[in-house]
């Protein structure tokens, strides 16, 4: 029996495009958001009452923090030395972060424009612990579709 169209979906994977490469063994996306400007506008009513108006202003850049478990892949760190050797031409790129379901379908993606690599963070390190180590990714975009 097929679920209705009004049913909320889960996200079982996540994964990471950049320029047609996928990155799929994310884990964790955080602080995914579209957000803008709010301009107020203060005026007179026609009868002389004061009055506030928002208005949409400006859309803002974001920042998006992407974890993984550690592996032998280094594609994160080529994209960090890019940013911080200030080869932003390079480093400068599109992508999109995509939602996938148990299947493996794609469910949703968030598309991300002129996106480079803020930081990158390995998890603690600490001998004899049995925890996965992990690696955080922070990228900063200019503007975020969601398709």
């Amino acid at each position: 029996m097929a679920l209705p169209d009004l049913d909320t979906s889960v996200g079982h994977s996540f994964g990471l495009e950049v320029d047609g490469v996928a990155i799929k063994q994310i884990s964790e996306v955080s602080g995914l958001k579209m957000e803008q400007d709010v301009i107020e506008l203060k005026q007179n009513t026609n009868d002389g009452k004061y009055m506030i108006k928002k208005l949409p202003g400006r859309p803002k850049a974001g920042e998006v923090t992407l974890t993984r478990g550690l592996t032998s892949d280094n594609s994160f760190e080529k994209w960090v030395k890019d940013s911080h050797f200030g080869k932003m031409t390079t480093a400068r790129k599109g992508g999109a972060i995509i939602v996938y379901d148990y299947e493996g379908q794609p469910i949703k993606r968030y598309k991300l424009t002129n996106a480079w690599p803020k930081s990158l963070e390995i998890g603690t390190l600490k001998a004899g612990d049995t925890s996965v180590l992990t690696e955080k990714l922070v990228i900063t975009y200019e503007q975020l579709e969601i398709e």
